[in-house]
């Protein structure tokens, strides 16, 4: 793998500017180093963002059949580096190796592949009445990822910006540098042409302004926290570009009456804790008819004794640890939030499950009879955190639902009919029902404070093209 002390600009692997900091990479099961990370600055940004301006224009032109080969190559490199690239999140993150292997490295992939069957089939040109309708790529993009889905996010990004044509500059999480390497990698063995990708690492809150204010930035595509979101979109609104958040989420899984409780509440807590609970779309409020709240508490503990919190290596881990100290300390501050709010503990708690002593472990933690109005009700913990909230009818659910600055992800349980009825209702970009996973096919997105932009599939594509009409004479 390449040095952690060198970034790829203009098709080269370069050295910082003069005065570039560094970032020591943390193991989060042990707490050890993994490496020092160099850290850019405005110097080596500009270098970044001149090298893609000036690939644009040749880029842009190329044939799409050529940008999906190189696609294609990315794809198959992709492929024989699937298990390195698993091993890498699982260092850089804490996800098991085998939730690293089956899900979070092989997402990259998926939205490779997906991107590919999606541009070959989309009308970059189409007629509608005497107007003929052109899309094209969008720019020059500045791509913000964030530690808790490295290469999901990355790829989700990264795939459809070189199939409409546009390049880009690419800042990794900090956290999580190593998948990101070997992509870099993986794409310079690829031959895309010189300044098509760059990457550049850096700190979030100096780099993201320089990369979101640049007037040579078209658009910014950011995952990150609301706090990040404000801060692109603030700087982006001098120069007019278009920006795309992904942001964070508070997201309620509603229970209805007479649904398979025990099922519902298992399958809610499993999926909480799933990434150690470091999901932006995770089912984090459990909404209960208030008569079964006892019964769903029972059930929640019983799952909760399942969840095996361990070395990520060991492939009966279910959960690894909290991917970095900030957020283990946040998690713990809210876990004691959550007590001194006067929620019930019905899991867990504060502190490291029992005989880990080394590493950013958390306990999965469940919390019964809160309130929307409680801090731990509200705000997003981002941890194995789980709160579960007692209504009295549907319509009190939706409302509690909805009474969110959130609006990223929903759940419901139930029969079929009653829980698309009320997933018409929540005011959320994606709902989850009866269980049902994602698809690379549909929109990922949300509402209110969750962003405004759509990722995977078609959409994500639509991200990184501007729309151009040909007024034609009849």
């Amino acid at each position: 793998m390449g040095s952690l002390q060198q970034f790829y600009i203009n098709g080269e692997w370069v050295n910082p500017a003069d005065g570039a900091s560094s970032h020591t990479v943390i193991n989060p099961a042990t707490e050890n180093p993994l490496g020092e990370l160099a850290m850019g600055g405005a110097a080596d940004i500009d270098a970044a963002i001149s090298a893609a301006a000036a690939a644009f224009p040749a880029f842009s032109a190329e044939p799409l059949e050529t940008r999906l080969g190189y696609l294609e190559k990315i794809a198959e490199g992709y492929q024989a580096r699937l298990e390195e690239i698993a091993q890498a999140i699982s260092q850089e993150m804490g996800a098991p190796i085998s939730m690293a292997r089956k899900v979070q490295a092989p997402m990259g992939l998926g939205h490779l592949k997906t991107t590919l069957a999606v541009a070959r089939d989309y009308p970059f040109e189409e007629q509608l009445g005497q107007a003929q309708i052109r899309r094209a790529a969008a720019g020059v993009c500045a791509l913000i990822t964030p530690w808790n889905w490295p290469m999901n996010q990355v790829m989700c990004k990264v795939a459809p910006a070189i199939a409409a044509g546009c390049t880009m500059v690419l800042k990794p999480s900090e956290f999580a540098p190593l998948s990101a390497q070997i992509l870099a990698e993986i794409i310079d063995e690829a031959g895309l042409p010189a300044g098509v990708f760059n990457m550049v690492h850096g700190d979030g809150a100096q780099v993201g302004p320089l990369l979101s204010s640049d007037p040579r930035i078209d658009v910014v595509s950011l995952t990150g926290s609301t706090r990040a979101g404000e801060s692109v979109s603030r700087e982006a609104a001098a120069t007019i570009k278009r920006v795309s958040l992904e942001l964070g989420g508070k997201s309620a899984n509603i229970l209805l009456p007479g649904c398979d409780l025990q099922k519902a509440v298992t399958h809610g807590v499993r999926a909480m804790m799933n990434n150690t609970g470091q999901s932006c779309n995770a089912p984090s409020r459990m909404l209960v008819p208030a008569d079964q709240l006892a019964e769903a508490e029972a059930i929640a503990a019983e799952a909760c004794s399942t969840i095996v919190a361990g070395d990520p290596q060991n492939e009966d881990t279910v959960i690894g640890p909290i991917a970095n100290g900030r957020q283990y300390q946040r998690v713990q501050s809210m876990i004691e939030k959550g007590v001194e709010e006067g929620a019930k503990l019905v899991a867990g708690g504060t502190g490291k499950p029992d005989g880990l002593e080394a590493g950013y472990f958390a306990r999965p933690t469940v919390f019964s009879q809160v309130s929307n109005t409680m801090t731990i009700g509200r705000e997003e913990i981002f941890g194995p955190v789980l709160v579960m909230i007692p209504y009295q009818n549907v319509d009190e659910a939706v409302a509690i639902a909805n009474d969110s600055d959130y609006g990223l992800s929903g759940y419901v349980f139930g029969e079929d009919s009653d829980a698309r009825a009320v997933a018409a209702r929540l005011r959320t970009g994606m709902v989850h029902i009866n269980g049902a996973g994602p698809d690379l096919q549909g929109a990922f997105g949300g509402y209110k404070q969750s962003g405004n932009g759509r990722e995977w599939g078609r959409f994500g594509l639509e991200e990184f093209l501007e729309t151009q009409s040909l007024f034609l004479p009849s």
